[in-house]
């Protein structure tokens, strides 16, 4: 007489080993969905911080500390070197302005080449720096930057 099944103990050590590959499994995509979320993160602050200097890099000189942010012609935000908010110090010379959207947070400068008023230099430097919290809640940064001379600028350097 031969039995052409599966004793009890076979079926249950099946159900295990398939269980331990399923919970495998279903790690990594919870690893790779993290991962994944995470470079969503990371492209979107490159795309913000890459936006603010180009947004600088195309208006008018006497416009560069006016920041138009939701692009309806009126400046919502003046650049300022008051040490206040996300300028560190005051009266250094660089302009700073900021905000946050969607878990990053972008910071762009305005420096010029020397000290004085902003309409009088030859040129500036440009730079956004976007930062959000990466894996673990450590914080991640993306950093831009370019020169721009003063088209209007007139005279020896």
């Amino acid at each position: 007489m031969k039995n052409d099944g599966f004793s009890l103990i076979e079926v249950m050590v099946a159900m295990v080993i398939a269980g331990v590959a399923l919970m495998g499994t279903l790690g990594a995509v919870e690893v790779s969905s993290r991962h994944i979320r995470q470079g969503g993160l990371n492209s979107k602050a490159i795309e913000l911080a890459q936006a603010r200097l180009e947004a600088k890099r195309s208006v008018r000189w006497q416009s560069l500390l006016d920041d138009d942010l939701d692009h309806d012609g009126i400046p919502e935000s003046l650049m300022a070197d008051d040490g206040q908010g996300s300028d560190i110090t005051a009266d250094d010379g660089i302009y700073t302005a900021g905000y946050e959207r969607d878990g990053v947070t972008v910071v762009w400068t305005i420096e010029a080449e020397r000290p004085g008023p902003l309409r009088s230099a030859t040129m500036v430097r440009i730079q956004a720096v976007a930062s959000y919290s990466g894996l673990n809640g450590h914080k991640r940064e993306v950093q831009v930057a370019t020169i721009r001379t003063n088209p209007n600028f007139v005279g020896q350097r």
